[in-house]
């Protein structure tokens, strides 16, 4: 048995893992991340970026990396298949950056190692034992001692099961398939390039949906097909190729072939949270802490806000710079974001039609899409765009993200957050509040009333005064 330490152990090196890895050795804490898997999938999987985790990205410089690796810009999003326009919100990434998840974990990796942290792949979590000092993790031959261990292993995340936690939610009736499918040539009809999301799903009877989607390589799709009234007995069976086949025809025609099915799994329509995110020095992130029926591809976006939002956190906790409760407010401020993300999905599912009402409702709601005030108000929902944490503070700034804006220096204000800092930005000289705090001088600010903002490394406005003890000591 190989006897190691860390500062936090974190299980899974998906999306979430990796981000929260990142933002850990940004500040200077001691990670290890534990990966069952030997090596990467390759599998596609997720396939978006949403406009807040582009941003959240640019604030780390890694936007870059992701857009090298992706296929398409999509200019807008969708509420219940219906597109919506990210139009009327102040963003500098206004779409949905269309990469396979397997990329995005390359370019996060990636970064990873440059900072000098290996993936241990190979090494499944099997137990852990915590006390009021940390956590003794054992993983294959390793046992490790740390003072925090996260959970970012799934939705079957045995991290989860082992606290023995409550994931109660919704229990779905149907169930759906996505699949990665290589055409002989191109299907009749078929987009070859995706910059919308209309017409890119199809419903051939009450309940049943397909969805067409071009990725990179010509005539590779990712079809995603399933019946919102009925679910297999075992949903975990594999996905066969006359399922897949039954799909093509049924969008296509019989004359459709198919050169190759390259990869294919079945998801539910559950949607389950879990009753708490932290037991004592046990977190949990991402698709451990909840997860959904992929409307909208807003899962991956939720696990790397998460670790975002968790990564600085713990660190200052880690560095002895958290004032009391800064960790907690992981909790507090990422479980409401998914309990609002599962709530908006339930909405969507409702307005998938199985019954004549429930075809005239979603006939009205299409109608109600074409007002600018319905459009801002869903759109901000599924990109992540409107999220606004609780405050003490009035001002409508507080608790929002900011939005990014050319400085003086001809950089983005973006670029000041890429060494995980808290930013002060004022338009008359103040003096630094605090030794974590980088100040920078600006002749305007977003807020035109106000003279100076203090924005969280998450790039969040904490308060209009600078003021730091409640968030550092």
């Amino acid at each position: 048995m190989q006897e190691l330490t860390a500062e936090v152990v974190v299980a899974g090196a998906g999306p979430t893992g990796l981000m929260l890895a990142n933002e850990l050795a940004l500040a200077g804490v001691d990670v290890l991340v534990l990966e069952r898997m030997h090596e990467r999938t390759g599998l596609s999987k997720a396939l978006n970026l949403q406009p807040r985790t582009a941003e959240v990205l640019d604030l780390r410089g890694l936007l870059p990396r992701a857009r090298d690796r992706s296929f398409a810009t999509v200019a807008d999003g969708h509420f219940a298949v219906i597109p919506v326009p990210y139009t009327g919100w102040d963003t500098r990434h206004p779409y949905q950056l269309g990469i396979p998840q397997a990329e995005v974990e390359a370019a996060l990796e990636e970064r990873l190692a440059e900072q000098g942290v290996k993936v241990r792949r190979g090494h499944e979590l099997t137990n852990f034992v915590q006390d009021a000092d940390g956590v003794t993790v054992t993983a294959g031959d390793l046992r490790i001692r740390a003072a925090y261990l996260v959970g970012c292993d799934g939705g079957r995340s045995g991290v989860r099961k082992a606290l023995n936690m409550s994931f109660e939610g919704i229990e779905g009736q149907g169930h759906g398939v996505a699949a990665d499918v290589l055409f002989k040539s191109t299907p009749p009809n078929a987009p070859t390039q995706w910059r919308s999301m209309t017409n890119m799903v199809t419903s051939q009877s009450p309940g049943k949906f397909i969805g067409v989607i071009p990725l990179a390589e010509p005539n590779l799709y990712r079809i995603s097909f399933g019946d919102r009234l009925n679910r297999p007995a075992n949903l975990r069976a594999d996905v066969t190729d006359e399922e897949v086949h039954q799909a093509v025809t049924e969008r296509f025609g019989a004359e459709v072939e198919i050169a190759e099915i390259r990869w294919a799994s079945r998801f539910s329509d559950d949607s389950r949270l879990a009753e708490t995110y932290k037991v004592g020095r046990v977190l949990l992130a991402g698709d451990a802490a909840h997860t959904h029926f992929p409307a909208g591809g807003q899962g991956l976006n939720l696990g790397v806000q998460d670790a975002m939002n968790l990564g600085w956190k713990l660190a200052a906790e880690l560095n002895n710079r958290a004032a009391a409760g800064l960790l907690d407010t992981y909790e507090s401020e990422r479980r409401t974001v998914a309990k609002q993300v599962l709530d908006n999905i339930a909405a969507q599912n409702a307005l998938i039609p199985t019954t004549p009402n429930q075809l005239a409702l979603r006939a009205l709601f299409r109608d109600l899409t074409t007002l600018p005030e319905v459009q801002h108000h869903l759109s901000g929902m599924v990109s992540g765009l409107n999220i606004r944490y609780a405050t003490e503070e009035t001002h409508s700034a507080t608790g929002t993200r900011l939005p990014d804006f050319p400085l003086p220096s001809g950089n983005q204000a973006s670029t000041l957050f890429h060494k995980g800092n808290w930013v002060l930005l004022t338009k008359t000289p103040t003096p630094n509040p605090h030794t974590e705090v980088l100040v920078a001088e600006v002749p305007e600010l977003p807020w035109p009333d106000l003279e100076k903002i203090l924005v969280r490394p998450d790039g969040y406005i904490a308060n209009t005064t600078g003021e730091t003890t409640a968030w550092l000591t």
